[in-house]
């Protein structure tokens, strides 16, 4: 039985080029294993990328003689090297094996490195033989590139025959198996963009009402188009999981003209041409338009400088349409109820609104009716254009609107919670892009989530058909087809991630939250949780046993994401979409700000329960 957690017991199966600084950043993060033998390569100059921050790993072929065991582990290894073409893997496999094994069938992800045990007694004349494979199974991948958590156990069999003298593998699962150690180092996740199908909320009161959802899937990294691989990801459609609530401008079967290389270029890092097969050559108008947008959002999370325009061209290389940086901005969610930057909490003193100084660490209250003394506020939420607020009242059982503004009075909305105890009554409310205005009602009695469209409308009841537990607190994406649920489950408050589906009519929407993921890191009960990105979520956990507690990234398909210092035992925290925006939360009955490069600061006056926008 041999051991496959580090893979430096084998004799020198992987070369690592790179520079000694590279190497040892990368062991100290715990990104990569490092062969304490085996051959040594040069590397000069000239193969040095990214300012030395990258280590490249080549695959070594198969030794004469080697065992069966060898065979296996020797192919898992060459898997992890930085071949686009897995040239030196195949060569651990049997002839007709080569043309049909699929690397890129999926990814298994295991949390450590599998077992591997041959039959220790097989007959030297033996011609067919197994290997099992067992371990940990963290993850997968599938075939559109789509993480998802897949924790239990993991066991195959590995078929091998004898080709001449030599063992080779000739019956094996399509796809990779990978550590999540190598994972890591060999793919990174990338965003790609699609429409969010927004139902009756689609184009109200006549203006363009488009937003763009980010995708997250897993690509390889150090590969020479990257750009190119991003964009036939997003071609090739959403996963499988965001499908049912967006939609996409690519006709079928499009996808780029020739080799990568050549069909996507970049010019001074700023400008993008594409070009597309003949699927695209009737591609005209809005579509196109639309379509260019999609790429650019996508093409832009991976630039290093901001794009200034895309431009698609067909097969025959004539000019299909083009974006620039300006009309793009038209199709994100920005362009649905405008988008603000301002912090926000509630002031412990009167219980009314207070607004953050930009950059600042002082605070004071917002001009209207939620600013005004003894405002009466327990939560909050600012609508994203930064014009309206509502909030729910010391009782727990009164939601009401009013502007962030000098004029107008706050208004009772038209929902009411029947329960008796505050922390039983509404939760903070949450708008999404299209003004309308989330709020659960956690009454024990009669337990709901309601969406009141434009914020004052007649309340719509949610369908949450697969939840099993409470709603204690929301938080809807700004494109309004996402939304992240904290709920009571047996004992421990649980992160869902649930996709929103809009129906019906402007007159009579209809709404219901289905394909919930569970995102609660391991060992944890979240607290508190924001969006903080396209595809990321700020989450507030302690240990399920009442010990530690952290505040940690979580992105959206449940991969792993870093944790940050946390300060004492918070009570909430707050993100921005824009990633820019410090970090917030409250501890204590005070609101902290955590700026770039720097420690938590203290902001005055005292307060609780901060939030931007949404």
């Amino acid at each position: 039985m041999a051991g496959m957690g580090g893979r430096t017991g084998r004799k020198g199966r992987m070369v690592r080029g790179g520079t000694l600084g590279a190497c040892a950043v990368l062991l100290l993060a715990g990104c990569a294993s490092m062969p304490s033998s085996g051959e040594v390569r040069k590397v000069d100059n000239g193969q040095q990328a990214d300012g030395d921050t990258q280590v490249q790993v080549f695959g070594i072929p198969p030794h004469p003689g080697d065992s069966p065991s060898e065979i296996v582990n020797g192919f898992l290894e060459a898997t992890t090297s930085g071949e686009a073409n897995f040239a030196t893997a195949k060569k651990y496999l049997a002839t007709g094996l080569q043309k049909s094994w699929d690397p890129l069938a999926g990814i298994t992800v295991l949390s450590g490195g599998p077992t591997s045990k041959a039959d220790l007694d097989l007959d030297p004349k033996a011609v067919r033989t197994q290997v099992a494979l067992s371990g940990a199974k963290a993850a997968s991948v599938d075939a559109r590139h789509a993480y998802t958590p897949a924790p239990g156990s993991f066991d195959i069999n590995i078929g091998l025959v004898k080709q001449g003298t030599e063992w080779r593998i000739s019956d094996l699962p399509p796809g990779l198996i990978l550590t999540a150690a190598d994972f890591r180092r060999i793919y990174h996740s990338v965003n790609m963009y699609y429409f969010a199908r927004a139902g009756a909320d689609e184009r109200r009161s006549g203006a363009r009402q488009e937003a763009l959802v980010a995708d997250p899937v897993y690509l390889r990294q150090q590969q020479p188009d990257a750009l190119a691989s991003a964009l036939q990801a997003l071609l090739e459609g959403p996963s499988a999981w965001l499908a049912p609530v967006v939609t996409s401008a690519a006709p079928p079967g499009i996808g780029l003209a020739g080799s990568a290389a050549s069909a996507v270029t970049m010019e001074d890092s700023q400008h993008v041409r594409v070009q597309l097969n003949k699927s695209a050559d009737a591609l005209t108008g809005d579509r196109c338009r639309r379509l260019a947008a999609q790429v650019f959002a996508t093409a832009q999370s991976q630039a290093s400088a901001k794009l200034l325009a895309v431009n698609l061209v067909r097969a025959d290389g004539s000019p299909a349409c083009a974006l620039n940086a300006d009309d793009a901005q038209e199709y994100t969610s920005g362009g649905l109820s405008g988008s603000s930057a301002g912090e926000y909490y509630i002031g412990s003193d009167q219980h009314q609104l207070m607004q953050l100084t930009p950059g600042g660490t002082t605070a004071h209250p917002v001009p209207g009716p939620f600013g005004a003394a003894k405002a009466d506020l327990r939560s909050v939420a600012v609508r994203r254009d930064g014009g309206m607020a509502a909030g729910v009242k010391t009782d727990g059982r009164q939601l009401v609107v009013a502007p962030l503004s000098g004029a107008g009075t706050a208004e009772a909305a038209p929902l009411t919670s029947a329960a008796q105890d505050p922390k039983n009554g509404l939760s903070a409310p949450s708008w999404d892009g299209f003004g309308d205005l989330w709020v659960a009602d956690r009454n024990p009695a009669v337990s709901r989530l309601y969406v009141l469209p434009d914020g004052t409308g007649q309340p719509a009841q949610v369908t949450v058909p697969e939840l099993d537990g409470r709603i204690e607190s929301l938080r809807v994406s700004s494109d309004g087809v996402r939304i992240a649920l904290v709920v009571a489950e047996g004992g421990i408050d649980r992160l869902k991630l649930g996709l929103i589906d809009r129906a019906g009519t402007a007159a009579r929407p209809e709404f219901a939250v289905h394909g919930l993921r569970d995102l609660t890191p391991a060992g944890e009960s979240v607290g508190s949780v924001s969006w903080a990105g396209a595809s990321r979520l700020v989450v507030l956990g302690s240990d399920q046993g009442g010990g530690g507690q952290q505040i940690q990234y979580v992105n959206t398909d449940g991969s792993a994401a870093p944790a940050l210092e946390s300060i004492g035992e918070a009570v909430s925290v707050a993100a921005s979409e824009d990633p820019t925006n410090p970090l917030l939360a409250s501890y204590n009955g005070s609101v902290y700000w955590l700026p770039d490069d720097s420690n938590w600061k203290k902001v005055t006056p005292k307060g609780d329960s901060p939030v931007y926008p949404g």
